[in-house]
């Protein structure tokens, strides 16, 4: 019965016709069905140019026009809307595959675009060779382009420009190509879990993505092997399940005990950067004494972004945002008698109900309160979060789960001046991040999403991106 099932999901599972080894694979399993999540992106692209339609449907096809909400762009290319189409990205350049409606009409319109790829060329010629129709076109620009077909199935390609010097890799993309339209596609397991009208794939990175959307929401969901996240419980419950989502970011998490020793190595990494002065083999101790009676119950809230923030120094960035997070710990007597040694630190000041380090870029908080220790940079948002811990936790539903209010980021993404990414060019990222989606989330709605571990180490999430009901 096992293997019954399992022959009937991998049947109904999305099957690209993808290149070997790509290093993006980009997969639409019907092009007609794609009206949801491009309803998404025309009303997002309307503040942020980069999520436009238009945008991403030029790269669909080597040679190509190509809009999936256009059925006519597609049947004049003698394409079937209602077929996949398989992007396939390499280093050498990309592949193209599209199943046929009419196989004439596909080549008498390839052949007048290949023509434009190099107009020394007085005409376009195909070669078929049992049953294989293919095309190689050199570009006048470097490189080369074209297509290899069989029946109805059809693969374009187009190489990396490699100037006027033939390096070789036009021919290994039209072997590619070729070898493709005579095989049978394989289900993608890892796809076929997932909901989407649009997947995207990047197999070094062991993450698979589905997208889908309608005009007001984007939802995404996926799994990945090698994301940069500690281990998780199952679903359960939690002693913060009920406090309600505020500020910037606001998660609940149950950690693994590995992902809880995983999760202080990082807040210690991240002290021991703040206070260089600290004694670093007291501050393990401490870590790692206190990470041994903690529950893996935690709750993390970031307020917002101070403004005018020192983002050029590791002390600036860690006091830029306010933040505080709260975990549950089994033992609140011993973990107090852990933190003890933090009275001597430089810079440590004894509190009623913890410590306080005054470092060179702001305050340091720990405060234990009854079973809950709380860790903060800002003693508003440490002292809120421990006062709504309630009496009794309730079951969440998966092992993470958080809201984002993105008002807020496209505030705080405000705060990242160019000046900063002169003196430190790490930020540009962030600072291109506020350019092109900065007004898109002024207008957003909200922004939420769970995380859940998968055997093997891996993880599964999901988010949904909110926009108002009405522009």
């Amino acid at each position: 019965m096992l293997c019954f099932v399992l022959a009937a999901s991998l049947a109904a599972a999305p099957a690209p016709r993808a290149a070997s080894a790509p290093e993006t694979l980009i997969h639409i399993p019907r092009m007609d069905a794609l009206q949801g999540l491009t309803a998404f992106l025309e009303r997002a692209g309307q503040p942020a140019a980069m999520l436009r339609p238009d945008v991403w449907f030029a790269e669909l096809h080597p040679f190509l026009s190509l809009d999936p909400r256009q059925p006519d762009t597609l049947t004049r290319a003698g394409i079937d809307p209602a077929s996949p189409l398989t992007l396939s990205l390499l280093p050498s350049g990309r592949i193209s595959c599209t199943r046929l409606a009419d196989p004439k009409l596909f080549q008498e319109r390839a052949a007048a675009m290949l023509q434009t790829a190099n107009p020394k060329l007085t005409e376009v010629k195909a070669t078929t060779s049992a049953g294989l129709t293919s095309v190689l076109v050199p570009r006048d620009s470097g490189g080369d382009i074209g297509y290899a077909l069989k029946g109805k199935e059809a693969c374009a390609f187009a190489s990396v420009s490699g100037g006027f010097v033939d390096d070789g890799q036009g021919k290994v993309l039209f072997k590619e190509a070729s070898r493709l339209v005579g095989q049978t596609p394989k289900a993608d397991a890892r796809m076929g879990k997932l909901p989407g009208s649009l997947y995207v794939s990047i197999p070094k990175r062991g993450l698979t993505v589905g997208l889908d959307g309608s005009a007001t929401a984007l939802q995404v969901e996926g799994t990945g092997m090698n994301l940069p996240l500690p281990a998780f419980q199952s679903s359960g419950t939690s002693p913060y399940g009920t406090v309600m989502p505020t500020g910037l970011l606001f998660s609940r998490a149950r950690l693994s005990p590995a992902g809880m020793s995983d999760a202080m190595d990082h807040v210690r990494a991240l002290l021991q950067q703040v206070c260089p002065a600290c004694p670093q083999a007291e501050l393990s101790s401490i870590t790692r004494a206190v990470s041994g009676r903690l529950t893996g119950n935690v709750l993390l809230a970031v307020d917002g972004v101070r403004p005018r923030p020192n983002l050029r120094t590791p002390d600036g960035r860690f006091f830029a945002s306010r933040q505080a997070l709260v975990a549950e710990v089994k033992d609140p007597a011993a973990v107090k008698s852990a933190l003890a040694p933090l009275a001597k630190f430089p810079g440590a000041r004894v509190l009623e109900e913890g410590y306080a380090l005054d470092l060179k870029g702001g305050t340091l908080l720990l405060r234990l309160q009854g079973r809950h220790l709380a860790l903060g940079n800002d003693e508003t948002v440490a002292s809120s979060l421990l006062s709504v811990v309630p009496t009794q936790g309730a079951k969440l539903p998966h092992a993470v789960t958080f809201t984002v209010d993105p008002a807020r980021v496209a505030s705080g993404l405000k705060q990242v001046s160019l000046m900063d990414v002169v003196a430190d060019k790490s930020l540009a990222g962030i600072f291109t991040v506020g350019l092109e989606l900065g007004p898109l989330l002024s207008r957003s709605k909200d922004i939420e999403g769970w995380l859940d571990s998968l055997p093997g180490g891996g993880h599964r999430f999901s988010s949904r991106w909110t926009l108002p009901a009405t522009p």
